[in-house]
């Protein structure tokens, strides 16, 4: 399970990145500054990102994912 959590996790970022790359950089340094002092859903808000797995959410980050795959594909 905490895999499947962290590749969302990473997903988010990357979606988050694509629009506002130096403020997702600036969230997730602050979110690793947190370490283990924080429950993991802190940890993700700080990192500008939900701790969600709702099926709604799962598939935004699915269609997010099938979108990249499009724009390598098309090059």
């Amino acid at each position: 399970i905490e895999y499947g959590m962290a590749q969302l996790g990473a997903i988010a970022l990357w979606q988050q990145y694509r629009q506002h790359p130096t403020r997702t950089v600036e969230r997730y340094r602050s979110a690793l500054r947190l370490g283990y002092t924080r429950a993991i859903n802190d940890i993700y808000q700080t990192a500008g990102i939900q701790f969600d797995f709702s099926r709604d959410y799962i598939r935004r980050l699915g269609h997010f994912v099938k979108q990249e795959i499009d724009k390598l594909t098309r090059t």
